[in-house]
């Protein structure tokens, strides 16, 4: 069979060919789905007026990923052209021990670079050694041990204090605020009829003010973005008893979630909250709030909060929707997922867009915004931040990889099918070997 034009050398395998594949535009066990509309696959945005500012952190090499066994098994395991095996790395999966021997994790300085490449091959579960890996290539911890309790101990006194700062009630705030000018107790600020006297009620500290820097203004804007975290915290995760069980932990971990999106909404007042910021989050709370040292797990809250900050600081402009036209708002982003899609499988990008005319924005949109969050089993999408916290592009220019390697992997199916079962399936996307696609997507490199 000859090469496809447009397509690389390392796509001319078996493993990618669409021959001899069952039809799959049969519709008897489905109706087919109109259209879609913007509204139902895509996450709510509330528009900003500015960019906040916030730190990015660089990242480091990765490392060729081991490809194991296809999700496509049905297929012969094609002989790879050299070009890819030579990449290959056919060592035995790091052990836990190993993983922290060679990334020095327990030296006084550690190498991050020699970190990150370790991590692009995929962190060890089970031991704690997850949170401690992103909060450093977050830059929450900074590479020289020696000064992690100090760093620590500041960043969560300085989350102690936004709590106390941002989250107490308006009456709670002014009774303060008439402590510390000298107002009389609140035993003799009633007069006999038990009403409080107008002349104690500060215009400023009316419940009832207008004005820009009322606590209680404020407090009545913040009330609609607050009952919106409310809806989207309970409906973090429902099927995992860490989130929504009927018990005070899970309790505790939906409290905790939700005080770190007021006070990001309330610091960040030109992006605030968007809907979806929840499940971005949830990763990095369930990772750091199961660390095995309770002295480290005890503090999830105020780490996550932290960190949720500089892993937004790469993705915030694709949720602010006065950014969607700007070159680099959300449509910009999906546009170069599509070109990256182009340059390595024409024929692919050509029936997905021109034949069966399927926008990449019915389906991509979800993907890029919350970092393949949903497209996953939760804990499988560990694995995928693994290789997005260590790329030294970038995160998003990782995601966008990864994203078009989720293409590739279900290129056969894609190039026997229609709008209505590409659509289904892209918006649906089938298990997959994790391992393998992180493989795909490191070879898009470049």
């Amino acid at each position: 069979m000859g090469k496809k034009k447009g397509v690389p050398e390392w796509l001319n395998s078996p493993l990618w060919s669409s021959s001899n594949l069952p039809p799959v535009n049969d519709t008897s066990d489905r109706d087919p789905p109109s259209p879609p509309q913007l509204d139902d696959i895509t996450v709510d945005r509330r528009s900003t007026s500015h960019k906040e500012t916030l730190t990015s952190t660089r990242r480091q090499p990765e490392t060729s990923i081991i490809p194991p066994h296809s999700s496509l098994s049905n297929h012969p395991t094609p002989v790879l052209p050299a070009s890819v095996a030579s990449v290959v790395d056919s060592s035995p999966a790091i052990s836990q021990e190993e993983f922290s021997r060679q990334s020095q994790i327990l030296a006084e300085v550690i190498n991050v670079g020699e970190l990150r490449m370790l991590t692009a091959q995929g962190v060890p579960d089970g031991s704690g050694i997850r949170s401690t890996v992103w909060k450093i290539l977050l830059g929450y911890l900074p590479s020289d041990r020696s000064l992690w309790a100090s760093e620590l101990s500041k960043k969560r006194s300085q989350y102690k204090a936004f709590k106390d700062d941002l989250l107490r009630n308006p009456s709670e705030i002014t009774r303060r605020l008439d402590e510390s000018s000298g107002v009389k107790s609140e035993d003799s600020s009633f007069e006999g009829n038990c009403l409080l006297s107008r002349s104690e009620i500060v215009h400023g500290e009316h419940p009832l003010s207008l004005g820009k820097s009322s606590v209680w203004n404020q407090f009545f804007q913040d009330t609609e973005i607050i009952e919106q975290i409310d809806r989207d915290v309970k409906r973090t995760h429902p099927d995992m008893d860490f989130f929504c069980g009927d018990n005070s932990f899970a309790k505790s971990n939906q409290e905790s979630l939700r005080r770190i999106l007021i006070i990001f909404a309330k610091l960040n007042p030109g992006l605030r909250y968007v809907q979806g910021m929840n499940e971005v989050l949830a990763p990095l709370f369930y990772v750091f709030r199961n660390d095995p040292d309770n002295n480290i797990s005890i503090h999830a809250e105020a780490d996550s909060f932290f960190c949720f900050v500089e892993l937004l600081s790469e993705f915030r402009d694709n949720f602010c929707q006065q950014l969607d036209n700007s070159v680099v708002g959300i449509r910009s982003t999906i546009s170069r997922l599509s070109q990256l899609l182009k340059r390595h499988d024409e024929e692919l990008w050509r029936h997905l867009e021109v034949t069966t005319q399927v926008n990449p924005q019915f389906y991509s949109f979800r993907w890029i915004t919350l970092l393949l969050t949903q497209e996953f089993n939760f804990l499988d999408c560990f694995h995928i931040w693994d290789t997005l916290l260590s790329d030294p592009e970038g995160t998003q220019k990782t995601l966008l990889r990864v994203c078009c390697a989720m293409l590739i992997l279900v290129r056969r199916r894609l190039l026997a099918g229609d709008f209505t079962s590409n659509l289904k399936l892209l918006q649906s996307y089938p298990s997959t070997n994790i391992s393998h696609l992180m493989y795909v997507a490191n070879k898009l490199r470049g």
